[in-house]
């Protein structure tokens, strides 16, 4: 096998490149040639459209479906989870409100038992006091009684002592306890 010297193969393009530059046409756009292009595209074209639809297409179309179905199931445990936090805060707000309820109820009942302890202690203290106070008032009386027993006594030595010094008669303590008594009995008048 010989091999062609350079300008052989030289000679060879430039008198092709001088046929085709005689037609004045681009060599694509040759109609002597269009017979090769389309047999060419042809091949060309099943081959890519089975590549694509055999290798390319069912990876672009299972990624597809797998994000689709990761978005929806994204979705739903959005949607989970937005349904379980509004069920938070109503049971929140349900636990708040029962505890607020709670809590006034406990303050109604503690109020009532504090009153009724107040009363009770209220009510036995003023017992209490009405006791000592009824206690001071009967020592009160009986001392009342005691001084005016004494002072009556007294008044009616002082009187017949009086009496005796000054008139010079003797009077008994019978007759000065009538005139004390009388006079008393007109004070009170």
């Amino acid at each position: 096998m010989t091999h062609a010297p350079h300008s052989e193969v030289a000679q060879h393009v430039a008198d092709a490149a001088a046929d085709h530059a005689d037609s004045g046409v681009f060599p694509p756009f040759d109609p002597t040639y269009f017979a090769s292009q389309l047999f060419w595209l042809t091949i060309f074209f099943v081959i890519l459209y089975v590549a694509l639809d055999r290798f390319i297409l069912p990876k672009i179309k299972t990624t597809i479906e797998d994000r689709r179905d990761r978005i929806a199931d994204d979705l739903d445990a959005a949607a989970q989870a937005k349904a379980d936090a509004e069920a938070a805060g109503e049971a929140y707000e349900k636990s708040l409100a029962e505890a607020r309820s709670k809590a006034h109820v406990i303050a109604a009942d503690t109020r009532k038992a504090l009153d009724a302890e107040i009363a009770k202690e209220t009510a036995g203290v003023e017992a209490e006091l009405a006791t000592k106070q009824e206690t001071a008032e009967a020592a009160i009386r009986k001392a009342k009684e005691k001084a005016f027993s004494e002072v009556r006594g007294i008044a009616t030595t002082a009187t017949s002592a009086a009496v005796t010094a000054l008139a010079g008669v003797d009077v008994s303590e019978a007759d000065a306890g009538k005139a004390v008594d009388g006079l008393l009995k007109a004070k009170e008048a």
